[in-house]
């Protein structure tokens, strides 16, 4: 199954910071801006971060595996080498996890490392990867 790019529009409170975080942080390639917003290549997706001043931070969350997991979040499905590899380089770059990296539902079909945090305007980030990544919709 060939897999389509998705679009994702996000609100951001603070542009100039938000710019920051996805450009230097992340290290996401910028595409179009305006004054109000800025495409990026979400790991080959498009992901659109729109300036909102009415932008209200909620923190609400949902218990998965003991964990306060927050909801809503957005991420990608990485490869395994490559979460940790990634994971690695957002603890040299401070990132404050959510939920530290970890191993969730170890030993079971969907196990899978999983980590959370919050971008510069409250926005909730899961990054995951699967043992068997054809487990990624099993049961």
């Amino acid at each position: 199954m060939k897999i389509q790019p998705f679009h994702l529009a996000i609100p951001v409170k603070d542009l100039k910071s938000a710019r920051n975080f996805y450009t230097n942080t992340l290290e996401l390639e910028e595409g179009r801006s305006s004054e109000h917003w800025i495409d990026y290549n979400f790991f080959g997706h498009q992901l659109v971060i729109h300036q909102s001043h009415q932008h209200q931070i909620t923190k609400p969350t949902n218990v998965v595996d003991l964990k306060e997991v927050p909801i809503p979040h957005f991420g990608v499905v990485l490869d395994w080498d490559e979460f940790y590899a990634f994971a690695e380089k957002l603890k040299s770059k401070g990132i404050t996890f959510e939920i530290e990296p970890y191993i969730r539902f170890k030993g079971e079909v969907g196990e899978q490392a999983t980590m959370f945090f919050y971008d510069c305007c409250g926005n909730a980030l899961e990054f995951k990867a699967f043992k068997d990544i054809r487990n990624l919709f099993s049961k």
